[in-house]
Protein backbone atom coordinates (compact mmCIF):
# COMPACT_ATOMS: atom_id res chain seq x y z
CA UNK A 1 0.00 0.00 0.00
CA UNK A 2 1.54 3.67 -0.74
CA UNK A 3 2.00 6.11 1.71
CA UNK A 4 -1.15 8.23 0.92
CA UNK A 5 -3.50 5.64 0.76
CA UNK A 6 -2.34 4.50 4.41
CA UNK A 7 -2.25 8.03 5.57
CA UNK A 8 -5.94 8.64 4.02
CA UNK A 9 -7.07 5.78 6.11
CA UNK A 10 -5.62 6.70 9.33
CA UNK A 11 -7.53 8.49 12.12
CA UNK A 12 -5.69 9.95 15.40
CA UNK A 13 -6.41 12.16 17.83
CA UNK A 14 -5.87 15.72 17.21
CA UNK A 15 -3.92 18.07 19.95
CA UNK A 16 -6.30 21.00 19.01
CA UNK A 17 -9.54 19.52 20.46
CA UNK A 18 -8.59 15.62 21.41
CA UNK A 19 -11.33 14.05 18.90
CA UNK A 20 -9.94 11.12 16.91
CA UNK A 21 -9.92 12.07 13.25
CA UNK A 22 -8.38 11.34 9.69
CA UNK A 23 -5.42 12.85 10.24
CA UNK A 24 -6.10 14.45 6.06
CA UNK A 25 -9.41 15.91 7.00
CA UNK A 26 -9.71 19.35 5.87
CA UNK A 27 -6.72 18.43 3.21
CA UNK A 28 -9.28 17.47 0.53
CA UNK A 29 -8.60 21.03 -1.80
CA UNK A 30 -4.57 21.71 -0.67
CA UNK A 31 -2.43 21.84 -3.65
CA UNK A 32 0.32 20.60 -2.35
CA UNK A 33 0.44 18.35 1.20
CA UNK A 34 3.03 17.91 3.41
CA UNK A 35 3.45 14.98 5.53
CA UNK A 36 5.57 14.40 8.63
CA UNK A 37 6.02 11.32 10.53
CA UNK A 38 7.51 12.98 13.63
CA UNK A 39 9.39 10.46 16.12
CA UNK A 40 9.06 11.38 19.94
CA UNK A 41 7.64 14.69 20.30
CA UNK A 42 10.57 15.44 22.53
CA UNK A 43 13.03 13.96 20.19
CA UNK A 44 15.95 16.26 18.82
CA UNK A 45 14.33 15.51 15.15
CA UNK A 46 10.40 16.72 15.72
CA UNK A 47 11.53 19.89 17.82
CA UNK A 48 14.46 20.94 15.48
CA UNK A 49 12.02 20.01 12.28
CA UNK A 50 9.68 22.17 13.46
CA UNK A 51 11.73 25.38 14.22
CA UNK A 52 12.49 25.03 9.94
CA UNK A 53 8.81 25.32 9.47
CA UNK A 54 8.20 28.10 11.78
CA UNK A 55 11.43 29.83 10.18
CA UNK A 56 9.68 29.41 6.63
CA UNK A 57 6.19 29.42 7.92
CA UNK A 58 4.88 32.56 5.53
CA UNK A 59 6.49 30.73 2.55
CA UNK A 60 4.99 27.66 3.01
CA UNK A 61 2.03 29.53 3.28
CA UNK A 62 2.31 31.50 -0.03
CA UNK A 63 3.33 28.03 -1.69
CA UNK A 64 -0.24 26.65 -0.46
CA UNK A 65 1.61 23.86 0.99
CA UNK A 66 -0.48 22.50 3.37
CA UNK A 67 1.14 21.02 6.71
CA UNK A 68 0.10 17.72 8.72
CA UNK A 69 2.14 16.06 11.02
CA UNK A 70 2.17 13.32 13.58
CA UNK A 71 4.52 12.41 16.34
CA UNK A 72 4.75 9.57 19.26
CA UNK A 73 3.08 11.31 22.47
CA UNK A 74 0.00 12.23 24.18
CA UNK A 75 -1.95 14.93 23.86
CA UNK A 76 -0.27 16.46 26.39
CA UNK A 77 3.02 16.05 24.42
CA UNK A 78 1.26 17.94 21.49
CA UNK A 79 0.31 20.44 23.46
CA UNK A 80 3.59 20.93 24.94
CA UNK A 81 4.98 20.80 21.34
CA UNK A 82 3.15 23.24 19.70
CA UNK A 83 3.59 25.81 22.66
CA UNK A 84 6.90 25.65 22.52
CA UNK A 85 7.58 25.17 18.50
CA UNK A 86 4.58 27.23 17.61
CA UNK A 87 3.47 24.24 15.40
CA UNK A 88 -0.31 24.44 14.93
CA UNK A 89 -2.43 22.07 17.30
CA UNK A 90 -5.12 21.54 14.96
CA UNK A 91 -1.91 19.94 12.42
CA UNK A 92 -0.61 17.74 14.83
CA UNK A 93 -1.81 14.67 15.74
CA UNK A 94 -0.70 12.26 18.07
CA UNK A 95 0.44 8.40 17.69
CA UNK A 96 1.19 6.93 21.89
CA UNK A 97 2.23 3.78 20.29
CA UNK A 98 4.13 4.46 16.81
CA UNK A 99 1.77 2.37 15.30
CA UNK A 100 1.71 4.70 11.88
CA UNK A 101 5.24 4.52 11.68
CA UNK A 102 5.31 0.61 11.51
CA UNK A 103 2.61 0.94 9.01
CA UNK A 104 4.63 3.22 7.15
CA UNK A 105 8.05 0.67 7.33
CA UNK A 106 9.75 3.28 8.63
CA UNK A 107 13.17 2.63 10.46
CA UNK A 108 12.36 1.65 14.22
CA UNK A 109 16.08 2.61 15.16
CA UNK A 110 18.67 0.39 16.68
CA UNK A 111 17.01 -2.82 18.19
CA UNK A 112 19.44 -4.83 21.13
CA UNK A 113 18.60 -6.43 23.03
CA UNK A 114 20.15 -7.06 26.80
CA UNK A 115 17.21 -10.07 28.35
CA UNK A 116 17.39 -8.90 31.95
CA UNK A 117 16.21 -4.99 30.56
CA UNK A 118 13.27 -4.24 30.24
CA UNK A 119 11.31 -2.51 26.97
CA UNK A 120 12.31 1.00 28.46
CA UNK A 121 15.75 0.19 29.60
CA UNK A 122 16.31 -1.39 25.95
CA UNK A 123 15.04 1.60 24.50
CA UNK A 124 17.43 3.61 26.49
CA UNK A 125 20.63 1.89 25.81
CA UNK A 126 19.69 1.64 21.95
CA UNK A 127 19.62 5.07 21.91
CA UNK A 128 22.45 6.11 23.49
CA UNK A 129 24.22 3.60 21.20
CA UNK A 130 22.72 5.37 18.34
CA UNK A 131 23.82 8.91 19.59
CA UNK A 132 27.31 7.35 19.31
CA UNK A 133 27.00 6.84 15.61
CA UNK A 134 25.96 3.04 16.29
CA UNK A 135 23.12 2.27 13.69
CA UNK A 136 22.43 5.73 13.33
CA UNK A 137 24.85 6.69 9.92
CA UNK A 138 25.46 10.65 9.51
CA UNK A 139 24.77 11.51 13.62
CA UNK A 140 27.72 12.37 14.45
CA UNK A 141 29.02 14.29 11.30
CA UNK A 142 26.00 15.86 11.82
CA UNK A 143 26.64 16.82 15.80
CA UNK A 144 30.18 18.16 14.41
CA UNK A 145 28.25 19.83 11.37
CA UNK A 146 26.70 22.09 14.37
CA UNK A 147 29.38 22.99 16.10
CA UNK A 148 32.08 23.70 13.64
CA UNK A 149 29.25 25.60 11.26
CA UNK A 150 28.18 24.91 7.63
CA UNK A 151 28.89 27.65 4.88
CA UNK A 152 26.31 26.08 2.82
CA UNK A 153 23.74 26.67 5.57
CA UNK A 154 21.90 29.42 6.13
CA UNK A 155 22.21 32.19 9.16
CA UNK A 156 19.60 30.77 11.73
CA UNK A 157 20.05 33.75 14.43
CA UNK A 158 19.04 36.90 13.59
CA UNK A 159 21.85 39.68 15.02
CA UNK A 160 19.29 41.26 17.31
CA UNK A 161 17.72 38.17 18.42
CA UNK A 162 18.84 36.59 21.98
CA UNK A 163 18.97 32.84 22.63
CA UNK A 164 18.87 31.34 26.06
CA UNK A 165 19.76 28.06 25.74
CA UNK A 166 20.67 26.64 29.57
CA UNK A 167 22.72 26.59 30.96
CA UNK A 168 24.80 29.41 29.04
CA UNK A 169 23.69 33.22 29.28
CA UNK A 170 21.42 34.60 27.12
CA UNK A 171 23.54 35.33 23.42
CA UNK A 172 22.72 37.87 21.13
CA UNK A 173 23.02 36.82 17.36
CA UNK A 174 25.36 39.00 16.55
CA UNK A 175 27.82 37.07 19.15
CA UNK A 176 27.99 34.03 17.01
CA UNK A 177 29.98 37.04 14.30
CA UNK A 178 33.06 36.44 16.15
CA UNK A 179 33.42 32.71 15.45
CA UNK A 180 33.29 33.50 11.49
CA UNK A 181 31.54 36.20 9.49
CA UNK A 182 27.58 36.61 8.69
CA UNK A 183 25.33 35.48 6.21
CA UNK A 184 25.26 31.56 6.77
CA UNK A 185 25.51 28.96 9.51
CA UNK A 186 27.98 30.62 12.02
CA UNK A 187 30.07 27.70 14.39
CA UNK A 188 28.32 27.03 17.65
CA UNK A 189 25.11 28.49 16.04
CA UNK A 190 23.16 25.44 15.23
CA UNK A 191 24.91 23.56 18.28
CA UNK A 192 23.08 26.50 20.47
CA UNK A 193 19.73 25.70 18.97
CA UNK A 194 20.12 22.63 19.90
CA UNK A 195 21.14 22.52 23.66
CA UNK A 196 17.99 25.40 23.90
CA UNK A 197 15.66 21.98 22.67
CA UNK A 198 17.49 19.72 24.50
CA UNK A 199 16.90 21.69 27.68
CA UNK A 200 13.51 22.49 27.09
CA UNK A 201 12.52 18.00 26.13
CA UNK A 202 14.76 17.10 29.62
CA UNK A 203 13.01 19.92 31.55
CA UNK A 204 9.54 18.32 30.57
CA UNK A 205 10.73 14.84 29.69
CA UNK A 206 7.59 12.92 31.46
CA UNK A 207 5.26 15.11 29.72
CA UNK A 208 6.69 14.73 25.74
CA UNK A 209 7.84 11.26 26.88
CA UNK A 210 4.79 9.17 28.26
CA UNK A 211 6.46 6.04 26.98
CA UNK A 212 10.28 5.42 26.34
CA UNK A 213 9.76 2.28 24.86
CA UNK A 214 9.54 3.87 21.50
CA UNK A 215 12.58 6.60 21.68
CA UNK A 216 14.43 5.66 19.09
CA UNK A 217 12.03 5.32 16.39
CA UNK A 218 12.75 7.42 13.49
CA UNK A 219 10.37 9.15 11.29
CA UNK A 220 9.53 10.30 7.53
CA UNK A 221 8.23 12.99 5.44
CA UNK A 222 6.22 12.70 2.58
CA UNK A 223 5.19 15.49 -0.07
CA UNK A 224 1.75 14.99 -2.00
CA UNK A 225 0.17 16.70 -4.97
CA UNK A 226 -3.45 17.54 -4.66
CA UNK A 227 -4.19 14.01 -6.42
CA UNK A 228 -2.40 12.44 -3.79
CA UNK A 229 0.57 11.53 -5.77
CA UNK A 230 4.17 11.02 -3.84
CA UNK A 231 6.85 13.75 -5.22
CA UNK A 232 9.11 13.37 -2.72
CA UNK A 233 9.68 11.00 0.07
CA UNK A 234 12.45 10.97 3.13
CA UNK A 235 12.81 7.92 5.48
CA UNK A 236 15.11 9.06 8.29
CA UNK A 237 18.10 6.51 8.79
CA UNK A 238 19.61 7.77 12.27
CA UNK A 239 19.08 10.96 14.85
CA UNK A 240 19.44 14.35 13.28
CA UNK A 241 18.90 12.83 9.70
CA UNK A 242 15.38 13.98 9.66
CA UNK A 243 16.30 15.35 6.20
CA UNK A 244 18.28 14.48 2.55
CA UNK A 245 19.90 17.94 2.89
CA UNK A 246 20.35 18.95 6.97
CA UNK A 247 21.90 22.37 5.62
CA UNK A 248 18.43 22.99 4.36
CA UNK A 249 15.92 20.87 5.10
CA UNK A 250 13.12 22.00 3.36
CA UNK A 251 15.26 22.46 -0.16
CA UNK A 252 13.00 19.77 -1.58
CA UNK A 253 9.92 22.55 -1.19
CA UNK A 254 9.12 25.06 -4.04
CA UNK A 255 9.40 28.18 -1.33
CA UNK A 256 11.04 31.49 -2.57
CA UNK A 257 11.99 34.11 -0.21
CA UNK A 258 14.65 31.64 1.63
CA UNK A 259 18.29 30.99 1.59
Amino acid sequence: MNPYSILSQTQRQRVSDGKQVSILEGCESADRLLVLVLPQLGDFDSLEYAWWLHRSAKELQAAEITVRAVGIGDRSSGERFCSYTQFPEDGLFVDPKAELHQQLGLYKGLSLKVPAFSAAQNAWLNLLLMCAGLGSPGTLAEVFRGYRGDRNAPQLIAEDEVVQATPLPPLKGSAFNLAGGTGFQRPFELATLRLRNMSEALSHWKTYVPDAAYITQRGGTFLFDGSGILLYEHRDRGILGFASNMSNPLSFLPLKGRD
